[in-house]
């Protein structure tokens, strides 16, 4: 039977961690690209070596995969690990943001059992806020129990909505009849998810995250009392590493509206992402 860490545990691992690097409070650092196109730093690559090293120290029960893994290594450790759990660490998510200077970006760290995270912790350097979750138990920012917001009219609302990764007619509806008050797009999923969690915004709308840009904030989402899905209906499993889109609401009647309303919207269903 495995050792599972405590929540808290778990989250003064993550802040430890990040601690060691001061950058993370300022940004604005040197980079390299990556084979797709996406930036990588230094920063990335030690927050992941550090934080795997540590997770498999103190847990061996669980294998690991992070963002900066090569892909054959990361279908390994997720198929060799389905049933007995794996950690998914996004060492840094936002790394657009970082280098420029933005100061929207965090790490992540999910621990996926059966294709269900379990326990979820994502940090915000700069702001030193912490969001958690354990399964069951609800979600947490700086340890207060985080609670659904009162329910806004669609039309009242504020909507996160990346329209980069939107196929067909969708993105040109969204921005012809919106249905919410305002959009924004802040460029780091994992926080993303954990303002929504926390009201900040009260609609989603990604084409295509993977993994660890979804896996801790899903959780802290759904156990703040939010809901979420794939745009084709599907649930999120967290079981292997394939892209999934995103649309999710502060609450399951706001999902409900918003879904209803990208499907009224949208002339490509038949072409939604899972």
């Amino acid at each position: 039977m495995n050792n599972y860490p405590t929540l808290h545990e778990l989250a003064e691992l993550v802040i430890q961690v990040s601690g060691r690097v001061p950058a993370l409070k300022s940004g604005r650092v040197g980079h390299t690209t990556k084979l797709d196109g996406s930036f990588v730093t230094a920063i990335d690559k030690q927050m992941q070596e550090e934080l795997l090293e540590i997770l498999m120290q103190r847990w061996p029960g669980f294998g690991a995969i992070g963002e900066e893994m090569e892909h054959s290594d990361q279908i390994t450790v997720t198929k060799a690990n389905s049933e007995r759990g794996y950690w998914v660490i996004d060492p840094l998510d936002g790394t657009t943001n970082f280098i420029s200077g933005f100061l929207f970006y965090g790490v992540s760290v999910a621990l996926v059992v059966a294709g269900c995270p379990i326990l979820a912790v994502v940090y915000d350097p700069v702001r030193d806020e912490v969001f958690s979750a354990e399964s069951g138990r609800g979600a947490y920012l700086n340890g207060q129990r985080m609670t659904t917001v009162s329910e806004p009219a669609i039309e009242n609302c504020i909507a996160n909505v990346d329209y980069k990764r939107l196929v067909g007619d969708l993105s040109a509806q969204l921005v012809r009849c919106p249905p919410y008050r305002s959009q924004r797009n802040l460029g780091a999923s994992v926080l993303e998810w954990c303002w929504l969690a926390a009201g900040r915004f009260q609609l989603y709308l990604h084409g295509g995250q993977k993994l660890w840009d979804f896996a801790a904030g899903y959780l802290i989402l759904m156990e703040a009392g939010g809901d979420a899905t794939s745009l084709s209906g599907k649930p999120l499993d967290c079981g292997n590493l394939r892209k999934r889109s995103v649309v999710a609401a502060v609450t399951p009647a706001l999902l409900v509206q918003w879904k209803s309303w990208i499907e009224v919207n949208s002339k490509v269903s038949k072409n939604l992402q899972y």
